[in-house]
């Protein structure tokens, strides 16, 4: 299993950046998808999470500004991100639990990282 995050970048504080997270590999079914964040000598945090049947749940700090979704059927996540700050830069992690097999063990899945900065 593999999980490919795209979509950072720089942008201007205010602006607005998407970042999507799709699943591949031998996948019997996702659980919860979410996305972490890191900043520089900071410890990693949840920024939010999406369970299969759609409820999420945020970080305060993004509540309002960030919307997280996904698509079941291209196993893919997204974070739309908007009104973006300085504070919101650091690498972004997406992460998925997922059953390889019917019988088998949720298993956590990490992205690559894609770096998410924010100019003032």
């Amino acid at each position: 299993v593999q999980l490919q995050a795209s979509g950072g970048g720089l942008v201007r504080a205010g602006g607005s950046l998407r970042l999507s997270c799709a699943a591949s590999g031998t996948i019997f079914r996702i659980d919860a998808m979410g996305w972490y964040r890191q900043a520089p000598g900071k410890q990693r945090e949840l920024v939010a999470a999406v369970t299969s049947s759609g409820n999420t749940n945020y970080l305060d700090s993004v509540k309002g500004r960030f919307a997280i979704s996904r698509d079941n059927a291209k196993n893919t996540a997204y974070l739309q991100m908007n009104s973006l700050k300085p504070d919101d830069t650091a690498v972004y992690y997406c992460n998925a639990n997922i059953k390889t097999a019917r019988f088998g063990a949720l298993t956590p899945y990490w992205g690559q990282g894609t770096q998410v900065t924010v100019s003032s």
